[in-house]
């Protein structure tokens, strides 16, 4: 490559550099230093070292948000990636007008988490909510849902499911459409069924797109937020604070932010260990055709 070709290479890489540098890597440089400070924003930083981290590891709240966020996660995943298998294998049928019901089911993904949240607390309403209106209808009295606190993250999870299980199942179709039909041909003629089909041929082949997918709702999960502050604000009695939701609040409720800075650096640490973990199983659980 010429000089004078890499000159222009880099002017025209100056401007994303630009902002990759002012708006996210000098903040995480940044935040990482506060992180051994106490600094309230009103004053200047004061070097405390370790003492952030030493306090966290004593802390009952963040214990509890860890404990939390993992609940949420052994919930959700397992929800969102069967039922996106589901939806993804419905509307991969080649009937007429399922193009319609593709787009129908990825609205929630697109939709402000606001909204999905405010609409799935007045879901859950235990006064006169849908939810328990409808179990109500067959003979069941249904739990007080957000209001009590052995509910109140299962139904953070219903909502979580539902906005993202669209995104799942795009994902998946894609992985279903990359399926030869002539390899299940070949199975249905050798006397294998539908189950044994799906079973022995289908998921080790959709293998690479169900890790992808593992891993995006692992990432994510560890990052929900924005439906527990809607939907319970922590509560009922801190049954479902989580790790960003007890960052959010001590940065901007308690002015603790080289605490929360510290917090937010320990999360990034927990998301690395498990990605990495992950990456470790691929090469065992992962069959790329």
């Amino acid at each position: 490559m010429k000089k004078k070709d890499r000159k222009y290479i880099f002017w025209f890489l100056a401007p994303s550099l630009a902002v990759f540098l002012i708006f996210q890597f000098i903040p995480m440089i940044w935040s990482f230093i506060i992180s051994f400070t106490d600094w309230n924003v009103r004053t200047l930083p004061k070097w405390v070292g370790l003492g952030n981290y030493i306090e966290m590891f004593s802390d009952k709240n963040f214990y509890e948000a860890v404990i939390h966020t993992f609940q949420f996660i052994i919930m959700y995943i397992p929800l969102v990636l069967i039922g996106g298998m589901m939806m993804a294998m419905l509307v991969n049928l080649k009937i007429k007008g399922i193009g319609f019901f593709r787009s129908f089911y990825f609205i929630p993904v697109v939709s402000s988490w606001v909204a999905v949240s405010l609409i799935w607390k007045g879901i859950l309403n235990p006064a006169y909510g849908y939810l328990n209106y409808f179990l109500s209808l067959f003979g069941i009295e249904g739990p007080q849902w957000l209001y009590d606190k052995n509910w109140a993250m299962v139904g953070v999870v219903m909502a979580s499911v539902w906005k993202d299980i669209g995104f799942t199942m795009v994902l998946l179709l894609g992985g279903l459409k990359n399926i030869s039909e002539e390899i299940l041909e070949a199975a249905q003629i050798d006397g294998a069924g539908r189950l044994k089909k799906f079973f022995k041929i289908t998921l080790p082949l959709m293998s690479p797109q169900i890790f992808f997918v593992v891993m995006i709702s692992m990432i994510n999960s560890f990052q929900v937020f924005d439906q527990v502050m809607v939907m319970t604000n922590g509560g009922p009695a801190g049954a479902t604070t989580v790790l960003v939701e007890q960052i959010y609040r001590n940065a901007f409720s308690y002015s603790r932010m080289g605490y929360a800075c510290a917090m937010s650096w320990i999360l990034l640490l927990i998301i690395l260990v498990f990605s990495f973990i992950q990456n470790r199983a691929e090469k065992k659980l992962v069959f790329y055709s």
